[in-house]
């Protein structure tokens, strides 16, 4: 199997709900608003294995300075292999002039695999959020 990774937006709605839907993620009930968001996101890397979507990274940017790596996410039957990997080195090759890039793990338990990857925990730090049900 070759993994290969693309920056083109060319996957459909369906692969991206199928992937959503296979890591168990909330965001897969709502395929259409998944789908706009990625596809107005400013940068959104995939892996691919032939035409099977086996994941995806998604980057929201401010063009000079703040770049927030949203979702990483790859699918259950590809984990293993390195891909999530290959998706945050190409994050972190295209933002590499930016000040900031930043993520949010929404799991504690995410956190050492980007600390892995040069990202340190934000000294003081809390996330916030507000939930609207759709």
């Amino acid at each position: 199997m070759a993994i290969t990774y693309a920056d083109e937006k060319k996957f459909t709605q369906d692969q991206v709900h199928d992937l959503f839907e296979s890591v168990g993620w909330q965001s897969a009930q709502y395929p259409e608003r998944v789908y706009r968001a990625l596809m107005g996101s400013d940068t959104v890397i995939s892996a691919w294995d032939r035409d099977q979507l086996a994941g995806l990274a998604r980057v929201i940017d401010d063009g000079e300075m703040l770049a927030y790596m949203h979702w990483v996410l790859v699918n259950p039957e590809y984990q293993g292999l390195h891909i999530g990997s290959g998706l945050i080195e190409r994050v972190k090759e295209k933002y590499a002039d930016y000040v900031f890039l930043e993520v949010m793990p929404e799991e504690s338990k995410n956190a050492s695999f980007y600390q892995h990857h040069g990202f340190t925990l934000m000294e003081d730090g809390r996330a916030l959020q507000i939930v609207r049900p759709s």
